[in-house]
């Protein structure tokens, strides 16, 4: 008798654990549920993925102008092409589920990085890349 009161006592005991756990793990998953709600309503903005698709265009004509005026060398125009390349294939990839923050700072720092990176092959008339 007495085991089997021991066991009860345990598995109320245990019971009582889990049922209290419960409202918890409800609530956290509330919260991220929000989460994911504000995430997927803040993709639904076009105007973000039109603006960094402009913005790479305009530095791969930038790369194509600078290279016909002959401002950088033909091997500094092909790291940079490489370079604009593979944001377009980041952009192309990160664009089929829809932009999310991260994804789109992360765009924006390759861009500006590019970009910078224009500015002073254009800059340092040694015709190397680097």
């Amino acid at each position: 008798m007495r085991k089997v009161m021991i066991a009860l006592a345990l598995a109320s005991t245990s019971a009582g654990v889990t049922l209290a756990a419960s409202p918890a793990a409800a609530q956290s998953y509330g919260q991220q549920n929000r989460g994911q709600q504000q995430i997927r309503a803040w993709r639904i903005q076009p105007a973000v993925q039109r603006q960094i698709q402009t913005d790479i265009n305009q530095l791969e004509t930038r790369i194509q102008r600078a290279a016909q005026r002959r401002t950088i060398s033909p091997r500094e125009a092909t790291g940079l092409r490489r370079q604009a390349r593979s944001l377009q294939q980041l952009y192309n990839r990160f664009r089929r589920n829809g932009l999310d923050r991260n994804e789109v700072r992360q765009l924006e720092t390759q861009v500006n990085a590019l970009h910078q990176r224009l500015r002073l092959e254009r800059r340092d008339w040694d015709g190397r890349r680097g």
